[in-house]
């Protein structure tokens, strides 16, 4: 981790279950439990304004409800059109019993 970023304490991991909106500073994100893993991704639609946890999930896709472009939790990857970028990534971690995840400072 470089001195630009910092981990902010998000949720608690037992309240967590699939999709939920959180706000870090100006940045609205999306973070999504699948099984035991934890992904972080920006919640807006990189396509058009829409939040992504309005959508729906399906294994590690996300769909954004708009006009249902996809995109992978795991890498932020658009898998098709309408996407033509993806939407960012976030570190994320299990510290003192809380989610946190890893954004710029």
């Amino acid at each position: 981790m470089d001195e630009t970023e910092t981990w902010c304490t998000v949720a608690v991991p037992t309240g967590l279950d699939g999709m939920q909106a959180v706000t870090v500073g100006p940045l609205r994100l999306a973070l999504i439990k699948i099984g035991d893993e934890l992904f972080c991704v920006d919640n807006v639609c990189t396509h058009a304004f829409a939040l992504l946890t309005e959508g729906w999930l399906e294994d590690y896709v996300i769909e954004c409800p708009l006009h249902a472009g996809q995109f992978d939790v795991r890498t932020g990857c658009g898998l098709g059109p309408p996407i033509s970028r993806p939407v960012r990534t976030y570190p994320v971690r299990i510290a003192a019993g809380s989610v946190q995840v890893r954004v710029p400072a």
